[in-house]
């Protein structure tokens, strides 16, 4: 009963801070001051009803009390630290999964898209290009975005009908490419519309680029060991 009472109110406030984390006040008291009037809601009914329920062994009831508490610490320690909790699974998932983009928040609270380094030591992200997902190569040196000749096909974006007329640069060198416009490309949260691309020619090009027509509509890009951050 004791466990069920302790749980219960430790869920109640969880739930509480949870539902009311956008509005920042919870009964009428702000979030932080909530946590803390829950946290001394439930010790004192651990204190209540351990010594209730052991009528006396007071050496019990300090180790139950003790173990409690920490977890009443860890609940509150979660809540409180909730960003940086998700910052740091948000990385962990991105170092685990290849081309997986996490969006973290900085020191001054600005938030930045964050790309970690491949085995091949490029930087590659899972992009959304209108509708469908294309694994591309951040290169700076590109001038637009570059699709190769395959994922052009798979898109739907006909690239038998195109007319290669134009000339693109690459960190590989130059190429023939058919300019296109993509309805929409987003990474993460970031999307931007009606952007300028290039369809290289078959066989000129194994994997699509992530160049400047979109990297350039940013507001920074930086290189920060293996990670690249993108700031919208």
């Amino acid at each position: 009963m004791r466990f069920w009472i302790i749980l219960g109110v430790l869920g109640f406030g969880l739930a509480m801070l949870l539902w009311n984390h956008q509005s920042g006040r919870s009964f009428g008291l702000g979030n932080d001051d909530f946590a803390q009037v829950v946290q001394l809601s439930a010790i004192a009914a651990l204190l209540a009803t351990g010594f209730l329920v052991t009528r006396g062994r007071i050496s019990e009831t300090v180790r139950n009390a003790a173990l409690w508490l920490l977890i009443m610490l860890v609940f509150v320690a979660g809540y409180v630290y909730r960003d940086d909790l998700q910052s740091v699974a948000g990385r962990m998932t991105a170092g685990l999964v290849p081309g997986r983009a996490v969006m973290v928040t900085d020191a001054a609270g600005e938030q930045i898209l964050v790309l970690h380094k491949m085995d091949h030591g490029h930087f590659q992200v899972d992009a959304q290009i209108n509708g469908g997902t294309v694994a591309m190569l951040v290169d700076t040196g590109a001038s637009a975005v570059v699709l190769s000749y395959a994922d052009a096909e798979r898109l739907g974006l006909q690239p038998e009908t195109l007319d290669f007329n134009q000339m693109v640069s690459t960190a590989n060198g130059t190429a023939l490419a058919a300019p296109v416009r993509l309805d929409s490309l987003t990474i993460g949260p970031i999307e931007r519309r009606n952007v300028r691309a290039m369809v290289a020619g078959v066989g000129r090009l194994e994997q699509s680029l992530l160049g400047m027509s979109f990297l350039g509509t940013l507001g920074s890009i930086e290189i920060r060991g293996d990670e690249l951050r993108l700031r919208d």
